[in-house]
């Protein structure tokens, strides 16, 4: 072979393994892609990435043993492994702020309408913006949510959170007490409003000698509040032009104080109650000394209220359940805009939307220590489970994939779906106020607040007099700026509805 030809033959060799090099390296990955040939399964020679997860519970001792298990899941799956975090509940709002703040670099976190504000910290760019991602990598996602949980979650059109796949709307029900229902005959399917509890409580006042509301009550709901629904901003529930409007004093509100004004005179709650807290009605529950209060419902709530206290509950309607912000927003997770693994996140969310085995042993732990099976559907947990791994289950992903306790009707979720798909939309849905030119105001009128609302909702005071008062204060405050600014924003906000 000449010289030329040798050379031309190396040439050519040397094409070939550099095309071989370029071909390797174009088919590495950092995980298996849903959508993938390879399916969900992550490539066999990749190093997982390891994605740290805050959440919220009080710390567990065996968080570390159940995610060394959900570890050998996920690197196989996705090709990442999980660290959780868990801060405790009154430390985790002011922890998670200071971890936004100083930039430190995490992947996941819980946010919510409560803790770690999720619209807040949206705004201020603690979270990252989602859309892409959701649509890459993230269609488990779409597929099991329903859609106004999404919609809901939007902030001016982007997601920057997943809510979690639970009860969606928000309806209030009085819960009433069976024993005495039972014993006095009562038919609490005719009770529809605060008025129609009187001749009820009158009875139980005079034959029982126990306050009959032993706690808070909570006001059904008439309005769709900008902020929240003590500050009495907001429009009515079949609002179609979406004009706000200062609710305190509307003929609505004030007949709703009116009557727990007269409820108070006559004796039926306690003296003090307007410094009353949830506490105090799990005691009112325990004790058996009490005949009616409101709660916030979900399918077979009355069961678990039932557990461990003297007295059954039985419910009813106070309101329609409607879908709320502040309901699709109660229990999320975002993605971190410091995380340096954005995709390998949603990969992970996505399988926690969607796999079942996974959602069961982050939320039941082990099976053999945590819980054991009793059947396909049906688990029941064992002492370690409350010791070692009690974690929240509403803020640990998609409900629907749970298995059943044994206490469990067996159509639980169906029932949680047909809850969701009977709720109508409030007006407001999807709408978030950007408060950053407000923010003094907001502070201010809460502090009007915190003075005038538990004592008017709970009828401690005369409406008459102190609803005047309130509102001079609450105008002193800046009331009429929040709304001026909050309904500018409601109204370029319309426009892209239309």
């Amino acid at each position: 072979m000449n010289h030329g030809k040798k050379t031309l033959l190396l040439t050519l060799i040397m094409v070939l393994m550099s095309s071989m090099v370029l071909a390797a390296c174009g088919n590495s990955s950092s995980g298996a892609k849903p959508g993938d040939a390879s399916g969900e399964t992550a490539k066999k020679d990749e190093k997982p990435v390891e994605l740290i997860w805050y959440t919220i519970g009080t710390p567990q001792s065996d968080v570390d043993k159940v995610m060394a298990k959900v570890n050998e899941y996920t690197k196989e799956k996705i090709g990442a492994t999980i660290k959780m975090k868990m801060l405790d509940w009154g430390d985790y709002d002011q922890k998670m702020q200071v971890i936004a703040a100083s930039g430190e670099p995490y992947d996941i976190a819980f946010t919510c309408s409560w803790a770690f504000n999720y619209i807040n910290n949206s705004q201020k760019g603690a979270f990252l913006e989602l859309n892409d991602l959701v649509d890459q990598y993230g269609k488990g996602i779409k597929e099991a949510l329903h859609p106004s949980f999404l919609e809901g979650a939007k902030i001016n059109g982007k997601l920057y959170a997943i809510p979690v796949n639970k009860e969606l709307p928000a309806q209030r029900v009085f819960r009433f007490n069976k024993t005495l229902v039972d014993k006095y005959g009562f038919d609490i399917t005719k009770v529809k409003t605060l008025e129609d509890l009187e001749p009820m409580l009158k009875t139980v006042l005079e034959k029982e000698n126990i306050k009959p509301i032993n706690s808070k009550i909570g006001l059904p709901q008439m309005f769709d509040y900008i902020i929240n629904a003590d500050i009495p901003i907001g429009v009515p529930l079949d609002s179609k032009d979406l004009k706000l409007q200062l609710t305190l004093d509307t003929p609505e509100q004030m007949a709703q104080f009116e009557t727990m004004r007269k409820y108070y005179k006559a004796g039926y709650l306690p003296s003090d109650v307007a410094s009353y807290t949830d506490a105090n009605a799990s005691e009112a529950l325990k004790t058996g000394r009490w005949f009616v209060d409101t709660a916030h419902y979900q399918p077979y709530a009355e069961n678990s209220w039932s557990e461990g206290i003297p007295d059954k509950v039985v419910v009813q309607p106070a309101e329609a359940p409607i879908v709320y912000n502040w309901s699709v927003t109660g229990s999320m997770m975002a993605i971190s805009a410091t995380s340096k693994y954005p995709e390998k996140s949603m990969e992970f969310l996505n399988l926690l939307n969607t796999d079942k085995y996974l959602r069961n042993l982050i939320n039941y732990g082990i099976e053999g220590e945590h819980y054991k099976r009793v059947d396909d559907q049906t688990i029941d947990l064992l002492p370690a489970k409350k010791e070692r791994y009690d974690l929240p289950t509403f803020t640990l992903g998609n409900l629907f994939l749970l298995d059943l306790l044994p206490a469990d009707p067996k159509d639980k979720w169906q029932k949680f779906d047909d809850f969701n798909n009977s709720a109508i939309n409030a007006p407001l849905l999807g709408f978030a106020l950007d408060t950053s030119k407000i923010r003094t105001e907001i502070a201010a009128v809460q502090n009007v607040t915190d003075e005038f609302m538990k004592t008017l909702t709970t009828g401690t005071v005369d409406p008459k007099v102190y609803v005047p008062k309130a509102m001079e204060k609450y105008k002193q405050a800046g009331i009429e700026k929040v709304m001026e600014v909050a309904q500018r924003q409601i109204d370029e906000w319309k426009k892209t509805k239309q």
